[in-house]
């Protein structure tokens, strides 16, 4: 994710009202009328649009999600293991017969 640089900054008005920045709205798909969630976290503040929040609020939903991203990196492992070597033409114990 890129930093937030100084077109991306909003201002305050007298009413503590906050304009998002377009390009930000856009990347994140909000759009007039949603709700977004203001939350403290340490020093800052994260915004976060209300419905993107409730997805992972359980913990059956947090655990299906950690389950998912398990099996992700199973088979991101497996495929790796399969294609060491294969593809670019030497294997790590040639780097060790040299010289």
């Amino acid at each position: 994710m890129r930093p937030c640089y100084s077109k991306d900054m909003a201002k305050v008005t007298s009413k503590l009202q906050v304009t998002v920045p377009k390009a930000l709205a856009d990347r994140y798909g909000i759009r007039p009328g949603d709700e977004i969630e203001w939350v403290p976290a340490g020093d800052s503040i994260r915004v976060i649009p209300v419905g993107r929040t409730r997805a992972v609020d359980s913990r059956q939903a947090r655990l299906e999600l950690f389950d998912r991203a398990t099996e992700r990196q199973r088979a991101r492992q497996q495929g790796a293991v399969e294609e060491v070597g294969s593809k670019r033409g030497w294997t790590r114990e040639d780097l060790y017969d040299r010289g």
